[in-house]
């Protein structure tokens, strides 16, 4: 009972929000890249918040169901497929027996989220399911899925109250141009008043060297006052690392614990789903704000999380009558 992996894809690994309290000896966090869709995906479930998803980049999976469930693929437009029918994203799918997901290619952002109502069966290691690659643990056997792989399920649960409107009209990641806000420092005094304008008032690109570690970017130098090399202390996600080559590279989900390069600010975590959801060649600016700032963009990102939920927890306004309720069951269960 659960998933069989027809295809991994290209790189395609079990996450959560990640493994915390054991930077100090090395291990480093992972868990999700882009943390609101996967919220969303959850969310439509009525799963745990921090219940463990697929999270695949650029190239999605191909899945078999050996068992019935229920699932929610959110994040960058993929252009699922069941059975060679196109579905929904950000929609409940009820998923049969014998049923085959696949992904037509990536329309639209470079991530995307698959959660299931039945829960995947994978171990609790450090306290996440998440997959760590360099350490090879959690996931399924420390790696990406291959061909060929079996997840079981851990429940039956094929039954969500208010169905028909767990549905959200949500287009994310059609930008290719993104503006970041970030909170400068913890060391932007290691940098010349010009650096710092350089870094905020320039636009910077997305190279191929990005990946769940980090986001290197290419643009103008961004002058130091005389090094760049610091004592390495704790790095969080989003961190902005600037090196002696006076690039920018943004830290992500895999980062190293610790690092030794001075860090001129870190981006605002409510605008990490954005960048981790661009391309090779994409634009990124930066917006100095606050960390008050910061923290009210997260409440009210959770004030919209809250009234998600409260969205698809109310009855189908479209289904005004029971002709159009039976047609629509039907073509939800097949």
């Amino acid at each position: 009972m659960g998933i069989r992996v027809l295809k991994g894809g290209m790189l395609t690994t079990v996450q959560d929000l990640g493994r915390t309290g054991y930077q100090s000896q090395g291990f480093g966090v992972s868990g999700v890249m882009d943390v609101r869709s996967f919220k969303i995906a959850n969310l439509l479930l009525d799963n745990p918040e921090n219940e463990a998803v697929l999270e695949f980049t650029l190239i999605g999976p191909t899945l078999q169901f050996t068992a019935e469930t229920i699932i929610a693929i959110t994040g960058g437009d993929f252009q699922p497929m069941i059975n060679k029918e196109p579905a929904k994203m950000y929609t409940a799918l009820y998923m049969q027996k014998g049923d085959i997901l696949e992904f037509a290619g990536c329309k639209t952002g470079s991530r995307g989220y698959i959660a299931f109502s039945s829960y995947l069966d994978i171990p609790v290691v450090m306290g996440s399911r998440s997959t760590n690659i360099k350490c090879s643990i959690g996931g399924l056997k420390g790696r990406r899925l291959l061909n060929d792989d079996f997840i079981g399920f851990r429940i039956k649960r094929r039954y969500l109250p208010y169905f028909l409107s767990r549905s959200l009209e949500l287009n994310e990641f059609e930008e290719e141009d993104v503006t970041l806000r970030v909170v400068m420092g913890p060391q932007d005094t290691y940098f010349t008043k010009q650096g710092r304008e350089t870094f905020l008032n320039n636009e910077y690109t997305v190279t191929s060297d990005f990946d769940r570690m980090g986001c290197r970017l290419e643009g103008p130098f961004i002058a130091y006052k005389h090094t760049t090399d610091i004592i390495s202390d704790g790095i969080a996600f989003g961190s902005i690392q600037v090196p002696s080559h006076g690039k920018p590279i943004i830290l992500l989900s895999d980062r190293q614990t610790t690092g030794g390069y001075a860090k001129i600010a870190t981006v605002a975590s409510v605008d990490i789903p954005k960048l981790v959801q661009q391309k090779t060649d994409y634009k990124i600016r930066f917006q100095a704000i606050t960390v008050e700032e910061a923290q009210r963009l997260l409440l009210d990102e959770m004030k919209e999380m809250d009234n998600l939920r409260k969205q698809i927890h109310q009855p189908c306004k479209e289904v005004l009558d029971c002709r159009l309720v039976s047609k629509r069951l039907t073509k939800l269960f097949r």
